[in-house]
């Protein structure tokens, strides 16, 4: 069992005492609004606030209940359109764990009552909370998958279904995409083996067992050897080396192998220059 895993367990126990913790931790919301009008704007005052109580406050798993998961949320303007008697806007979002996790969205629209407050249902589809609630669970999905075998399973499997209820409703705009995006990543086994090695590895170095560690990061070349095989250019799992790259040239040359720096400059070149320094480090 990871060395994570167990602190995970430990927490749950200080949850059941009394505390609480949340998958989401900071939240970050900027808009950018420039191309709206000012009526527009003014409707929009309080949908920051919102959107980072209901990241925060939502319950999204009973199990990952202390993520405390860092997230940034960028959505940008476009403009709006009127459906029947309502307001509807038309957007792009970026999301970010800040660290090896980014979704770009090019292309949503939502309806906003300003006199509301947004809640999930895992039912009931709604244009605005049921696309933040699909990020919310491929975001969680990730950060499973880097505790247990597999472990974000459940949370890809309701973002499919918030999908396919989007795709179906009267506001399918983008989501046919979200479907496709929900396929593959988990889809992605190799991926999904290269989250949970590189965690595991790291956090192994980090308590000294330094075998074990090793071990780990040799699954983490097999997972990116299973990804390099199926699509050599994958964004998410470069994304997901770039966000790891300098610490696992640190760790792997003072470990002194060789063999793995040299396979990820193989198969990470992006990151070429760390690991290439790394074997210069090691080789002192």
């Amino acid at each position: 069992m990871k060395i994570k895993y167990i602190a995970h367990i430990l927490l749950i126990l200080i949850l059941l005492s009394g505390l609480s913790f949340a998958q989401f931790g900071n939240v970050d919301v900027s808009f950018d609004d420039r191309l709206l009008r000012d009526g527009d704007r003014q409707q929009l005052l309080q949908l920051k606030d919102e959107i980072k109580r209901y990241f925060q406050n939502t319950e999204w798993d009973q199990d990952y209940s202390d993520l405390a998961i860092p997230l940034h949320i960028q959505i940008i303007f476009e403009g709006t359109s009127s459906k029947g008697s309502q307001q509807v806007y038309l957007s792009q979002a970026l999301f970010s764990n800040g660290i090896d996790q980014r979704y770009f969205d090019k292309s949503f629209q939502f309806t906003y009552n300003e006199s509301g407050a947004l809640y999930y249902d895992a039912v009931l589809f709604d244009p605005l909370s049921s696309f933040l609630a699909y990020y919310a669970h491929l975001i969680i999905a990730g950060e499973a998958d880097t505790y247990e075998i597999k472990g974000g399973n459940r949370f890809y499997e309701i973002a499919r279904a918030i999908a396919l209820r989007g795709a179906a409703s009267d506001y399918p705009r983008g989501w046919a995409e979200r479907i496709r995006i929900e396929n593959l990543l988990s889809s992605n086994h190799g991926l999904r083996k290269v989250r949970l090695a590189t965690y595991y590895g790291i956090e192994l170095f980090e308590y000294g067992k330094l075998e074990s560690a090793t071990k780990q990061f040799e699954n983490m070349i097999t997972g990116l050897v299973e990804v390099h095989n199926q699509a050599p250019r994958d964004y998410y799992t470069m994304l997901f080396m770039d966000g790891h790259a300098e610490r696992l040239t640190e760790i792997l040359s003072i470990l002194r192998q060789d063999a793995i720096l040299k396979d990820l400059i193989e198969l990470d070149p992006d990151n070429r220059e760390n690991y290439e320094r790394g074997l210069s480090i090691s080789s002192e």
